[in-house]
């Protein structure tokens, strides 16, 4: 039974709290996790106890043959392409004192749960993101709200990062990340202006051996043009374990374009994601949940739920001519039962919302819903052609 002091620790643990904590960080790329991982050690091993789905699925499963051997084959793929992301997770885990292998347990997802137990119950809620994209003159605006599962809330911080490490490209970017997760696979921008945010997608059938999108989205700060940022998605030679979305432009783009990425997983016996493309040149705009919407692809129905509540919801309004436009259509809560922006009595909620002013150069950030508050903060973006 659910003491009282137990029910008013879960909703203390579900507070929104008006802050935006950040840290700035140089150095290699173990060092700047280690520096994330113990600036933030308490909010991290905070989420990882609450996180149910490693603690009531991902680490059950870790502990049978067959989910240790995906966990390893996963380790070997990631390890094999990007050792330098993988040694952020272990400065992270050496820094707030959590196991390495609960954190990357994190970073699989649902790839074990699905591969290791066909009757496993997935931990799949109707968790996602929807983003706005708004391309007019004078109003050049990519929104997001950052969707999580209510264990997230407060438990998330910013990463400014300058990486220099032998023999690998320097790196610089700020992103949102969840508190233990690396960084990438939320939004952010990075020095040579790309500005992204990322959408869950749910493909029913998954991949091990191959990447997660954890690790993709993360490659993403260190591009430095559409066509490797492409390439990245692609992942030739192993193909992504999961869907995602991408929502995107560089902002010395001129014209102003702005591109929503589809990734599926790679096919049975491929070494390739299948990526598919929409833009929104000046004068169009574009939504995005958490939905295939370019190809077909075999979905999970329960998940997608909320997805296709959200776009109807979103389809209601006239295209976005505005900042405001934009932040009334990520507020909206028409849909009494799965809106797009979450609060109170969901399982899942906006942790955030994002709004990108690309001719601004500014990053504003919303704790509570938009359309009724000011941003805690609006970040300058700096990127490596600012004259």
């Amino acid at each position: 039974m659910t003491t009282i002091k137990q029910e008013l620790q879960r909703e203390q643990d579900k507070a929104r709290r008006n802050v935006v904590p950040v840290i700035y960080t140089r150095g290699t790329h173990y060092e700047i996790g280690f520096d994330v991982g113990k600036t933030f050690a308490e909010m991290i091993r905070e989420h990882v106890d609450h996180y149910w789905p490693l603690n009531e699925t991902y680490m059950i499963l870790y502990e049978t043959q067959e989910g240790k051997g995906i966990y390893d084959e996963t380790l070997a793929c990631v390890e094999k392409q990007y050792s330098q992301y993988v040694r952020e997770i272990r400065g992270t885990a050496d820094g707030s004192g959590v196991p390495f292998h609960k954190l990357f347990l994190m970073h699989l997802d649902d790839i074990i749960t699905i591969a290791a137990s066909k009757d496993a119950q997935r931990s799949l809620e109707p968790v996602g993101c929807s983003a706005v994209v708004c391309n007019q003159p004078g109003q050049e605006i990519l929104g997001h709200n950052e969707d999580a599962l209510s264990e997230t809330l407060s438990r998330w911080y910013l990463i400014d990062a300058h990486i220099n490490e032998p023999n690998l490209p320097e790196e610089k970017f700020c992103s949102l990340s969840y508190a233990g997760f690396l960084p990438g696979y939320t939004m952010g921008y990075n020095q040579h202006g790309l500005v992204f945010s990322v959408n869950t997608l749910y493909a029913s059938t998954l991949r091990t051996g191959k990447t997660p999108r954890y690790f993709l989205a993360r490659a993403l700060l260190g591009a430095e043009t559409y066509t490797q940022l492409e390439a990245i998605l692609r992942n030739d030679g192993h193909g992504a374990a999961e869907g995602f979305s991408v929502n995107l432009s560089f902002h010395q783009e001129v014209p102003r374009t702005f591109r929503n990425i589809e990734v599926a997983p790679a096919e049975l016996g491929q070494s390739s994601s299948k990526i598919s493309t929409v833009t929104a040149n000046p004068g169009e705009y574009f939504y995005h949940c958490n939905k295939y919407l370019q190809m077909l692809i075999d979905e999970n129905p329960r998940a997608i739920r909320s997805s296709i509540h959200r776009g109807k919801a979103i389809e209601k309004h006239s295209p976005p001519e505005t900042l405001r436009d934009v932040v009334e259509i990520l507020s909206d809560q028409s849909d009494e039962e799965l809106p797009v922006y979450r609060e109170l009595g969901e399982r899942s909620k906006t942790i955030c919302t994002g709004v990108f002013d690309l001719l601004k150069k500014t990053w504003a950030i919303y704790i509570d819903k938009p359309d009724r508050t000011a941003p805690v903060i609006v970040l300058p973006m700096f990127f490596k052609n600012d004259e």
